[in-house]
């Protein structure tokens, strides 16, 4: 079973929502991924949403551009977690995808991250999961850790090299 579900409106959004497919992969963590229009399908939408958890999904995330109902609508119909991504729009460059998405009602919250945050809604719902998974939750303490010493590498680099240098091997 799924523990988290990928949704998103349109496939324009699946480049970047790859990215928390690809994140959620590196972890072992299983994930469904749908194409679903909360606007131009709404009873199977309904019925998605409503299910979700029956299906073993703790979370969802959803990826949104434009009016960006998606995440909401999933908060409005789904009992658990769900996480929103706004998706970078050509008109208004995803600025009018993340507020659609933060500025939800009281009562129906919907995480959200940042324009085309994909891996990081994928981090998050990670996080959720290890809560209860402590298995999880090491490989989170790996990953921070190898975060950690990447960027204490690049500092030891800069130090002993200059920074001319250092932009050159970039």
């Amino acid at each position: 079973m799924s523990k988290v579900s990928i949704v998103m409106g349109s496939d324009s959004d699946l480049q970047i929502m790859s990215q928390a497919a690809k994140t959620l992969e590196e972890f072992g963590v299983d994930y469904e991924m749908k194409i679903i229009s909360a606007h131009r399908m709404p009873d199977i939408f309904v019925d998605y949403a409503k299910t979700a958890k029956d299906r073993g999904v703790s979370v969802i995330i959803a990826g949104a551009g434009g009016a960006a109902h998606l995440p909401g609508m999933c908060a409005a119909l789904f009992p658990l977690p769900v996480i929103g991504v706004p998706i970078h729009t050509k008109s208004l460059g995803g600025v009018d995808s993340l507020y659609s998405i933060v500025q939800m009602p009281s009562g129906i919250p919907v995480a959200t991250v940042a324009i085309n945050g994909a891996k990081n809604a994928a981090l998050l719902a990670l996080k959720m999961l290890a809560i209860t998974d402590s298995g999880l939750l090491e490989k989170l303490n790996t990953y921070s850790e190898s975060m950690k010493d990447s960027v204490a590498s690049k500092c030891e680099k800069l130090e002993s090299c200059g920074y001319e240098k250092y932009l050159s091997d970039m």
